[in-house]
């Protein structure tokens, strides 16, 4: 009897900008990518690259990528949440935030 074995591969990485080996092409496109990030005041651009064996449709690619980024809205969303409860209890309660705890009863 033969035996089956699924083999897959995927890599995945995302960057922020031009490695330093990189060629000069890869370098102007970042440096446009920067300019353009500029323009915008306020953005960032990220460039994704990946490689799944066997072939993946570019459909379910970008299923995968908008899952990704719902799901870092809402961790933002979390953190900005408890981000805004700390700063209300920094507000309302200084004294629990004190950096030097005073000593009572001297």
């Amino acid at each position: 009897m033969k035996v089956f074995k699924p083999e897959w591969q995927c890599t995945f990485s995302v960057n922020e900008g031009a490695e330093e080996s990189a060629n000069w092409k890869e370098k102007v496109a970042w440096r446009l990518r920067g300019m353009a990030d500029w323009l915008d005041s306020g953005g960032r651009t990220l460039k994704v690259a990946y490689n799944v064996t066997p072939a993946v449709s570019q459909d379910e690619v970008d299923t995968c990528l908008g899952k990704g980024f719902e799901l870092t809205q809402q961790l933002l969303t979390q953190l900005a949440h408890q981000q805004a409860c700390e700063d209300v209890m920094r507000h309302a309660k200084a004294e629990l935030y004190d950096e030097q705890p005073s000593v009572q009863g001297f």
